[in-house]
């Protein structure tokens, strides 16, 4: 089996997932063959530059292009673009890989949701970091019950890339193409994990932040205005009666990229920080303390296709193991997780909490 392969998009994540489909002939050789057939972007000199970068035979500015050409179909725009060349590759039976967010809406997204249950391709949702050795080990404490019963979640992703208000508008500081800020961005991997491993949330409380209003455009004098939240927070009541915490920024100083999920229980507490992502802090009863535990064992997930033991893995093997999984997935005809439900979930998670920032009021997840 070799798949044709397509991207929607050519900017970090192409690169990322490029990345992975190299890797894998290489460490995962049990992975289908991947071809890269081609290429979309709306820019023809930046995708042709792109697909020669990445590795694709062809490109072109018309997404139905790729639709059309490819078994598999990566979605890699911003959040606007998601819904159309998505469900319309579902219908033609292609494969989908869409990187969250899902949708600007939860109505778009229970329409892509509606299109994957209906249509015979493999749909997933990009949360790579579920593929993390370190939070699989974190998922494994829960599942096995070592935490016990499950207390309280929190959620953090504080980065400070805008933290100054000369820092260069982007397209995620507009809302016609992001959508929304960071409750959307970064929020969704912090609700995605918070809900794989405590289960689904079924109301919250949350504000938005507009910290900086303007914002210059590189390389002009033009200045933009900023119309997304640039921070979030949120308490959260989960079905099981467990309670959590979700804090987002863009504009929090002194934090380069803390990405962290501690989840607390009445045995003991796990917890996780994306600077040290080959590592696990855990607290058992009896402990006096918490342990920090190395996962970079040939026994922990996903270590023993890579370095010897100690060496440590970084950031872009979470997309290696999500497109394992993924392509995986597409081999064995079996369905992906997380999918669309997952992604359609943690939307109506984001859109409760832009509700509850409107109104001042907890809002209820049906």
């Amino acid at each position: 089996m070799t798949l044709r392969i397509g991207f929607l998009g050519y900017g970090m994540m192409a690169r990322a997932h490029a990345h992975a489909l190299n890797r894998l002939p290489l460490f995962f050789p049990e992975t289908p063959e991947t071809e890269r057939t081609i290429v979309a972007g709306r820019d023809p000199d930046g995708v042709a530059d792109a697909a020669e970068r990445l590795g694709f035979r062809r490109w072109t500015t018309h997404w139905r292009d790729v639709v059309q050409a490819v078994d598999v179909l990566y979605v890699l725009t911003p959040p606007t673009a998601h819904r159309e060349p998505t469900v319309a590759a579902l219908e033609s039976g292609v494969h989908v890989l869409c990187e969250k967010p899902l949708a600007v809406s939860v109505r778009d997204a229970d329409r892509m949701a509606e299109a994957a249950a209906d249509s015979d391709a493999v749909a997933g949702c990009g949360f790579n970091y579920r593929f993390l050795p370190a939070v699989q080990l974190l998922e494994r404490l829960v599942q096995e019950g070592e935490l016990g019963t499950i207390r309280h979640v929190r959620g953090q992703f504080l980065q400070n890339w805008q933290a100054e208000p000369s820092d260069p508008w982007t397209w995620r500081n507009d809302a016609d193409v992001a959508g929304a800020g960071r409750v959307a961005d970064a929020g969704s991997h912090s609700i995605d994990l918070a809900r794989w491993l405590a289960g689904p949330i079924e109301s919250v409380s949350g504000q938005l932040t507009t910290t900086v209003d303007e914002r210059p455009v590189a390389g002009t004098d033009e200045r933009r205005t900023v119309t997304t939240d640039d921070a979030y927070s949120a308490l959260v009541r989960f079905s099981s009666g467990a309670r959590g915490v979700f804090d987002g920024s863009r504009v929090a100083t002194g934090h380069t990229n803390t990405n962290t999920i501690e989840v607390v229980g009445s045995k003991g507490t796990a917890r996780f920080h994306c600077e040290r992502l080959n590592e696990l802090e855990v607290m058992r009863e009896g402990d006096r303390g918490f342990q920090s535990i190395s996962v970079t064992d040939p026994d922990d997930p996903y270590v023993d296709r890579w370095w010897p033991p100690g060496h440590g893995l970084g950031w872009e093997h979470s997309v290696v193991h999500e497109n394992y999984e993924f392509l995986g997935s597409i081999r064995d005809d079996e369905p992906f997780d997380p999918g669309f439900e997952t992604g359609l979930a943690v939307a109506r998670v984001v859109d409760a909490i832009r509700r509850s920032d409107e109104t001042g009021r907890r809002i209820s997840i049906r």
